[in-house]
């Protein structure tokens, strides 16, 4: 069954427009998270999906110079783009992964996907009860999740967010909570504001083995300057609700 790793990317954005493409540290965002992300030994194959949006025409851009596939669809409903995407690329198992999340760590991936193979569930993820820092996020499901939420999901928020309609319903689908041994989901390292870039750009700046680091390697970083996690303490993550 192969395991695919679906990055959703696109310029758009409401609080901080093309963030995607932003340079971190001499690498799009994009390219951090793709390289991370490609790291994961569970995982077969990284592809990008962005939407027809002519904005999003830099991301295919991107996309070519880096040498990673991608797919172009929806750009407000993404759970057809994912859904599209996963049946092109012949996907059995999908992993979800956001573009905003430069310091997403591969272990972190092929935990979630173990943990999702020795359960045998449709659902598994590292987001379900708070734990990692924020920009961690892993989820895994099957195909066959993702062809049911696809055909049965009605509101937009299930549309636009691809997976609530899959972890609000436990009742249909098994699911699984991979959680942390401690919990610092206090802590926001994903990308959305000025200053979550600002953040990232001081991590980044103090990190010395380019993309090969661990998320513990970065709470080291913030535990010995705990400055630095107050750049961006004061952003409200915004809500997936309906």
């Amino acid at each position: 069954m192969k395991t695919l790793a679906i990055v959703q990317a696109r310029m758009g954005s409401s609080r901080l427009p093309g963030k995607v493409l932003m340079d971190l540290a001499g690498e799009t965002v994009l390219a951090r998270v793709v390289r991370r992300a490609s790291r994961a030994a569970l995982v077969d194959q990284v592809v990008v999906a962005t939407s027809w949006c002519p904005m999003d025409d830099a991301v295919v851009s991107e996309c070519i110079r880096l040498g990673v596939d991608h797919f172009r669809g929806s750009e407000s409903d993404v759970l057809d783009r994912y859904y599209r995407c996963a049946q092109k690329f012949s996907a059995g198992l999908v992993v979800r992964i956001t573009a905003d999340c430069p310091l997403i760590d591969a272990a972190l991936v092929d935990l979630t996907i173990a943990s999702f193979r020795k359960e045998a569930c449709d659902y598994a993820s590292n987001a379900l009860v708070p734990g990692y820092p924020r920009g961690l996020d892993v989820e895994v499901f099957t195909m066959s999740a993702l062809s049911r939420a696809w055909h049965d999901a009605r509101k937009a928020y299930e549309r636009e967010h691809v997976s609530p309609y899959l972890y609000e319903h436990p009742e249909l689908f098994r699911l699984v909570s991979v959680n942390a041994d401690c919990d610092h989901s206090d802590l926001r390292w994903t990308l959305d504001t000025v200053e979550d870039f600002e953040l990232l750009r001081a991590i980044y700046a103090r990190l010395r083995d380019g993309d090969n680091f661990r998320w513990e390697d970065v709470l080291q970083i913030v535990e010995r300057e705990p400055q630095l996690s107050l750049i961006n303490s004061h952003v409200v993550q915004k809500a997936v609700q309906g």
